[in-house]
């Protein structure tokens, strides 16, 4: 008979041990980090000049509104007798007529301006919705101030002066909401974002698409005998 074998000391049997995986004990490999794309800067840059250009063509078409407003907005009747100077009609709706007017009108450049941008330019983008929002912006307090100063006089004793006690003048210009001055923003970024939705390039369809197993059937991968 010979003698049972006992394990060398300190060392575990070996039944219950796993078979040995080399390739579980070297470390992973670190990933290295993606390249960054060359042409991403240069786009970027010429997305921002051509965002600061749109703006400020966009702004100085703000003229254009204040000639219009100018010229359609209706005017207040003021009188005046020796001392003071008063509302020809205290009823009348002259002065939110006015603002109407301003309203309208910016609401159309500002969807006028979004759909000439969109024929130059049919991708779209956040640079060209910001500029699109500041230019139209700008382009309001412009014609705004243009409109005022095209209207009547601000000097309303001079003028009342001018044309003497009891006959009827126009008073100033004068936007009294200036919330109407978002108008054009808001329908610059509203007409630009429907635009490109609706008009603008798609992206394209990926190639190799993965289509779902509905048969139940699941391939076993093969296994070692």
């Amino acid at each position: 008979m010979t003698a049972a074998q006992t394990p060398h000391e300190n060392q575990p049997p070996h039944e219950n041990q796993p078979p040995d995986e080399p390739h579980r004990q070297q470390d992973a490999p670190a990933q290295e980090p993606a390249a960054a794309d060359p042409a991403a800067g240069p786009e970027l840059a010429r997305e921002l000049r051509e965002g600061v250009l749109i703006a400020l063509a966009v702004a100085v078409s703000g003229v254009l509104l204040g000639v219009l407003w100018a010229w359609l907005a209706p005017r207040v009747p003021l009188i005046a007798d020796t001392r003071n100077v008063y509302l020809k009609n205290t009823e009348g709706e002259e002065a939110i007529g006015a603002d109407g007017t301003f309203v309208l009108l910016a609401f159309g450049f500002g969807v006028l301006s979004a759909a000439v941008v969109f024929l130059f330019r049919r991708r779209g983008g956040i640079p060209l919705v910001v500029s699109l929002a500041v230019g139209g912006l700008l382009a309001a307090v412009l014609g705004w101030l243009t409109g005022m100063w095209l209207g009547p006089t601000p000097d309303v004793v001079a003028h009342a002066k001018q044309v003497g006690a009891g006959v009827v003048f126009d008073g100033p210009l004068r936007l009294q909401a200036k919330g109407a001055l978002l108008a054009w923003p808001i329908a610059g970024m509203l007409t630009q974002i429907a635009l490109s939705g609706l008009f603008g390039p798609r992206d394209p369809e990926p190639d190799g698409l993965m289509v779902p197993d509905w048969s139940g059937h699941h391939q076993q991968p093969p296994t070692a005998d």
